[in-house]
């Protein structure tokens, strides 16, 4: 009977202050209300979230979508951080288990601050792109880029702080490797600071169509830290070095206000001054009342005799559409061309081709 009152006294006492001093029935209820919280953040995120998900969805305000879609990761753990606060709050910890059980509850609640600040920054970067004329949207996504590489690094200084880990000698040591780097790496420098007033001077888009002579001609997909991609018209992707497009004249098609049609016209040396002076005021007459070109002080048109050249007498046009599409500008090209030739052909005259006579002298 003594064995089995002092067993009873040991488990009691086991059950008090078994675990580090603390009794093991608030562990169990703290453990019951930690897993209370895990079922609410499942019911949370059915009944609230998916609801507010299928709500912003039939708005055409795509800041709204963003913003759910951004903090839904740091909503979901909420709980588990407010849960763990709660369960550690019921228990009674040891002085030494009190300072590790707060930098537990420091650390979760640092993360969750930083967490939404890292998150909040997509749909704030939809605004500035709505809102913003001076950045573009590529620059704004090297911005938003650059301040959630910094918001992560700070987050974890933060948590490092909390547990008594100094960052200043870290700090430290990561500026003389900095350096050390930048020694090496001294073209990666020279491509991002490229990059950045590519961005900044608004030379290209992602969806531009550029050229660089000597280097690319093709549509802009993605404009990086180091490089840009450029897909070719024959469908191959070329990865330039920035530095290529600050030290190069870059041409941006897309940027073009007005086409321009720059075409001789050589005609035969037996077409006569009557059958000229009619088709240069007849392809006149035709740009002039079409409604694809423009004519003005800046947007010129001449049709002009341009020179007497070895085989025939040469007229330079000089036009301007009104588009600045390619393809419609093709489309306004063949029109013209076909044009032309109904009126050559029309006034009985022809075209020229190079040709030599050769005269044989008989003796």
């Amino acid at each position: 009977m003594d064995v089995l009152i002092e067993f009873k006294d040991l488990f009691l006492d086991v059950w008090q202050n078994g675990l580090y001093g603390v009794n093991i029935s608030n562990v169990v209820i703290a453990i019951i209300i930690f897993f209370a919280f895990l079922i609410l953040r499942g019911v949370f995120s059915k009944l609230v979230l998916d609801r507010l998900k299928k709500y912003v969805q039939r708005t055409t305000n795509q800041f709204d979508n963003s913003l759910v879609k951004a903090l839904e990761g740091p909503a979901n753990f909420f709980p588990i951080v407010l849960g763990f606060f709660v369960a550690s709050s019921y228990i009674n910890f040891t002085d030494v288990n009190f300072v590790l059980v707060d930098e537990l509850n420091r650390s979760l609640v640092t993360i969750l601050i930083f967490w939404v600040l890292h998150q909040i920054l997509e749909p704030l970067s939809i605004m500035i792109k709505i809102a913003g004329d001076l950045l573009t949207k590529d620059l704004v996504n090297w911005i938003i880029k650059l301040l959630k590489a910094f918001i992560f690094i700070l987050g974890i200084a933060a948590v490092l702080e909390i547990w008594g880990v100094k960052i200043g000698p870290i700090i430290a040591g990561l500026g003389l490797f900095g350096v050390a780097v930048a020694l090496g790496a001294q073209d990666l420098f020279k491509n991002l600071i490229s990059g950045i007033l590519v961005l900044v001077e608004k030379r290209f888009q992602v969806g531009d169509w550029i050229f660089v002579d000597g280097v690319v001609e093709g549509t802009v997909e993605k404009i990086g830290f180091r490089s840009t991609a450029v897909r070719k018209f024959d469908k191959s992707l070329a990865i330039i070095p920035n530095f290529q497009f600050a030290e190069k004249a870059v041409v941006n098609n897309n940027l073009i206000t007005h086409r321009r049609i720059d075409w001789i016209i050589g005609l035969e040396y037996r077409t006569t001054s009557e059958q000229l002076k009619k088709i240069k005021l007849e392809i006149e007459n035709y740009i002039k009342k079409n409604q694809s070109f423009i004519v003005n002080e800046e947007m010129f048109l001449s049709v002009k005799v341009d020179k007497f050249a070895a085989s025939s007498i040469d007229i330079k046009l000089i036009c301007y559409t009104k588009t600045n599409d390619y393809i419609e500008w093709c489309k306004v090209k063949d029109e013209l061309a076909f044009e032309i030739k109904a009126i050559v052909e029309n006034n009985k005259a022809a075209f020229a081709f190079p040709s030599q006579s050769i005269y044989v002298e008989k003796k």
